[in-house]
């Protein structure tokens, strides 16, 4: 086995951790083949909520106030300095790199760059799997390699329920009611899943073929969270919380678990430590290796999240330690649910029809997570809780500092020709503007 590892990055939109290995109900064998080789981190969370700006996070290392990808890349917004993507890093270090199928970090993907960008059709499972495969064949002599590969899946369009058993009871997300449209909604998601599944196996199986796998860190994540109401585009566990499972050398193997506090940002220390290359200066995150080699017990003592821009203007950040998440919004004028941020599907439809559109949202939340798992008791006004929350705003105030955050300065303005929605819409497909450098969005 070679001394510095392959990197197989497999990374899929919207799943959460809506996988067979995290206790759902969703079939995913070959996720769970990975899981039951690997190492599976059951408290792993995303930079961000949303696709670009966590995608962005893990491949530079950087929160994305700090990268600038504040927004989505396909509505006008890019990285500051390219250069500050992991391939460059390893290419400095003798790696080659391809991408196949979705990445949503640049508008082109050429600017990014990777060695080879593989042309493909679609990026769903069963168009990046085959061009996958194809590639690895290739591959042996080229070693080391990091390859992105990316699924469409979970995103929604989701496809239709696979069965009339799944429609009838699949069990949505739990801060949804329990109705035949969720439980559609979720039934719907599963399927999409199991095309994400197969993808999975698909690349897994081609890799044991060429040979490779004994030598190639395996990376299995997602975005953010599912896109359902409560989820995507928040800044709860529901939405920061994503499925990672690791693969390969370096300890990662075993079928271990770990309930360590981790973010996308320590990808990119640990595989510059697994390969023996030195750290950026600019990385946020950390090594996970001393959780490899029993050193400690967490690398994070918390984690930050944040969201400016998706569809619309939202800005908020916030923090989570192993008890507590605080979530402070900066947007005083638009106090009610920014629905062009939630993605169109039948659970959001439910609770627009029973008056969601009109609910105020409170300025700051403070969780109890041991008490409160799913978020849903605000406990920042209780005098039981003032020592916590002050302490929380405090440490938030801190690292908004220590990144330079442009919140401080007042309302972020969109990237100039950035396409935005209103804050006060309904979908992310109504008409968008157009952002205009130094003007606060509206």
């Amino acid at each position: 086995m070679s001394m510095v590892p392959n990197v197989l990055y497999l990374h899929s939109h919207d799943t959460g951790r809506h996988v067979q290995p995290y206790g759902h109900q969703v079939p995913t064998p070959n996720v769970q083949r990975l899981a039951d080789q690997g190492l599976l981190f059951r408290q792993a969370f995303s930079a961000a909520p949303v696709c670009s700006g966590s995608r962005a996070a893990l491949l530079t290392g950087e929160h994305p106030h700090s990268n600038g990808m504040l927004g989505l890349a396909h509505r006008g917004y890019r990285l500051a300095d390219h250069r500050r993507h992991l391939v460059h890093t390893l290419h400095d270090a003798g790696y080659w790199s391809a991408l196949v199928g979705e990445q949503h970090v640049s508008e082109d993907p050429a600017d990014l760059g990777y060695d080879r960008v593989v042309e493909i059709d679609h990026t769903r499972a069963d168009a990046v799997a085959p061009a996958t495969a194809a590639l690895l064949r290739e591959l042996p002599a080229r070693a080391p390699f990091f390859l992105s590969v990316g699924f469409f899946e979970t995103h929604r369009e989701y496809f239709e329920p696979t069965s009339v058993r799944d429609a009838l009871y699949s069990l949505p997300p739990a801060n949804l009611p329990d109705t035949p449209q969720t439980r559609r909604d979720m039934a719907a998601f599963k399927a999409s899943a199991r095309s994400l599944d197969q993808g999975v196996g698909a690349v897994l199986n081609a890799l044991d073929d060429a040979g490779l796998a004994d030598e190639t860190l395996v990376i299995l994540t997602t975005d953010h969270g599912i896109a359902f109401p409560g989820a995507k585009a928040t800044l709860t566990d529901r939405g920061l919380g994503v499925l990672l499972i690791v693969s390969g050398p370096g300890g990662f193997h075993g079928g271990r678990v770990s309930d360590a506090l981790v973010s996308q940002l320590d990808l990119y220390p640990t595989i510059c430590e697994l390969a023996g290359i030195e750290p950026p200066p600019w990385l946020q995150g950390r090594s996970l290796m001393p959780l490899l080699r029993k050193e400690a017990g967490e690398v994070n003592e918390a984690l930050y999240g944040e969201i400016t821009f998706h569809a619309a203007y939202e800005p908020q950040r916030s923090i989570r330690t192993r008890r507590y998440r605080y979530i402070r919004r900066f947007d005083a004028e638009h106090t009610r649910p920014v629905l062009p941020n939630v993605d169109d599907g039948p659970s959001k439809e439910l609770l627009i029809d029973h008056g969601w559109a009109a609910r105020e949202q409170a300025p700051e939340q403070l969780y109890d997570l041991v008490f409160d798992p799913q978020e849903c008791a605000n406990v920042v006004d209780d005098p039981a809780y003032a020592a916590v929350a002050e302490e929380m705003r405090a440490r938030l105030a801190d690292w908004m500092r220590e990144t330079a955050d442009p919140l401080l300065d007042g309302p972020v303005p969109p990237a100039p020709g950035s396409q935005l929605n209103r804050p006060d819409q309904r979908s992310p497909a109504d008409p968008t503007h157009v952002g205009v450098e130094g003007i606060a969005t509206p």
